[in-house]
């Protein structure tokens, strides 16, 4: 009989599964964005930038069943070649796997 005020106690075989804070989970990198749209015909993602993006970084993209990370070879603004692109641009690029809206995206 459990008294009140008093927690039953627990059995080994019922230990409490592990809640990993914030801090203890594995880091995807900086969030960098968000994808707005993806275009699948041509394997093209629109992502909505709230950091800085340079042709040569290491993006890791995150959402649903997909996590992959690749090199940014090329984007583009509006249909124009830019090799560098920053906070609150909509850039456009080519995109390894398919991903949907709302997909974060992250420097490595």
């Amino acid at each position: 009989m459990v008294k009140r005020g008093q927690k039953p106690s627990r059995k080994k075989s019922e230990a409490k599964p592990k809640i990993f804070k914030k801090s203890e989970k594995k880091s995807a990198g900086k969030l960098l964005g968000e994808v707005s749209n993806y275009f699948e015909h041509v394997g093209v993602a629109a992502i909505k930038l709230d950091a800085e993006l340079k042709v040569g970084d290491k993006i890791r993209v995150v959402g649903g069943e997909v996590n992959f990370e690749q090199n940014v070879e090329s984007m583009q603004i509006r249909h124009e070649k830019v090799t560098k692109a920053k906070k609150g641009d909509e850039i456009g690029i080519k995109i390894k796997e398919k991903v949907r809206k709302g997909y974060n995206v992250f420097k490595v």
